[in-house]
């Protein structure tokens, strides 16, 4: 372990003295689960985390390494493994959910009934259901019947494999009730990991779930060799449809500005490590999606997303050209120089509309 990733103790930062360590459950072990459970133990966390098959939870007990999906990164010792999402939820202080945004609806009513009454249920998820058009947080909320104060939201510019390395970054901790959040903040708080918080749980979902859509965006611009200024448009452009979705939602403007917006936007549109950007590459450069589907070994939340971002943006209202274009190259086999020609040619008007 590096010296950055040291503990400051066996709490985290700002806990009562005598405090017992802060008991963690990560429902999933993809990099970015992963990730997580190295941040949370990190801080001072005990954390377990539940694998779908044994064999997964097997690796990371023996191997100390998640071989799968963050290969060569060490796991903390206070990170264990367990198939059986009853031990993992057992006295869980907190049940981090990481897992495929179209799986949590099933997945969480299996899990829902092993929690405890104050048990907070922390979302990493970045996406907007199917069908329902509802945001990961209004899905926890509706399958586990619990209130706003018990789910928190953590999300910002942070790709995985980087937060594994324990390089610098920040994030948002988001949830209406600020003591909760305040108190998700110092479980997570390490000197390679600055989370700030937030009670604009409805911006900081849309600025991550919107994000997806803009990365797969830009992606195909760049699979497609079209150039950085395009790049820089579609960026800004995309910003300016997910702030126009958050103000018919009732977000605050600000949150778009921020680590939640501009710099979750920043990251997936500019990083080789964001799925979503290699996704649309693939695509741009002339692979199906069936093609591209075979060589993704994760999921890139806005391929699905993109639909149900598009659909909730239409029972509010709001216009979003960049996510209409990418549902038609991705869901109705547009290609993309016609999808390109089409947003290109759409009739000139003011910036700020």
């Amino acid at each position: 372990m590096t010296p950055a990733a040291a503990s400051s103790g066996s709490v985290p930062e700002g806990s009562p003295p005598g405090a017992r360590p802060v008991k963690a459950a990560v429902f999933g072990t993809g990099s970015w689960g992963t990730a997580f459970a190295v941040v949370l133990a990190d801080a001072g966390c005990e954390v377990t985390l539940w694998a779908r098959r044994p064999e997964a939870a097997d690796a990371v007990n023996s191997t100390r390494s998640n071989p799968d999906y963050l290969p060569g990164v060490e796991l903390p010792e206070r990170v264990r493994a367990t198939s059986d999402p009853a031990e993992a939820a057992a006295g869980a202080d907190l049940a981090v959910l990481a897992i495929p945004a179209q799986t949590l609806r099933g997945n969480l009513a299996a899990w829902a009934p092993l929690l405890a009454p104050d048990t907070v249920l922390v979302s990493l998820m970045k996406g907007v259901e199917l069908g329902s058009a509802m945001r990961m947080s209004e899905v926890i909320q509706d399958v586990a019947k619990v209130g706003e104060e018990r789910i928190a939201v953590v999300t910002g510019p942070n790709l995985a494999r980087e937060i594994a390395a324990r390089m610098p970054a920040a994030a948002v901790v988001a949830c209406r009730d600020e003591a909760v959040a305040r108190r998700l903040q110092a479980a997570c708080h390490t000197p390679y990991f600055r989370p700030y918080t937030n009670t604009d749980v409805v911006g900081c979902e849309l600025g991550g779930a919107v994000k997806n859509v803009i990365g797969l965006a830009v992606g195909i611009a760049d699979g497609m060799g079209l150039g950085d200024n395009a790049k820089g448009s579609l960026i800004t452009r995309g910003l300016a449809e997910t702030t126009r979705l958050g103000l018919a939602m009732g977000a605050d403007p600000m949150t778009f500005s921020g680590l939640a917006g501009l710099g979750d936007l920043v990251a997936t549109c500019s990083s080789p490590l964001s799925r979503n950007h290699t996704f649309g590459t693939n695509l741009g450069k002339g692979m199906t999606l069936q093609e591209t589907i075979a060589v993704t070994r994760q999921t890139a939340e806005g391929v699905k997303s993109c639909e149900s971002v598009l659909d909730l943006a239409r029972r509010h209202g709001v216009d979003m050209p960049i996510t209409e274009t990418v549902v038609g190259i991705v869901h109705e086999g547009k290609p993309p120089a016609v999808a390109l020609k089409e947003l290109m040619s759409r009739s000139a008007k003011p910036e700020r509309r």
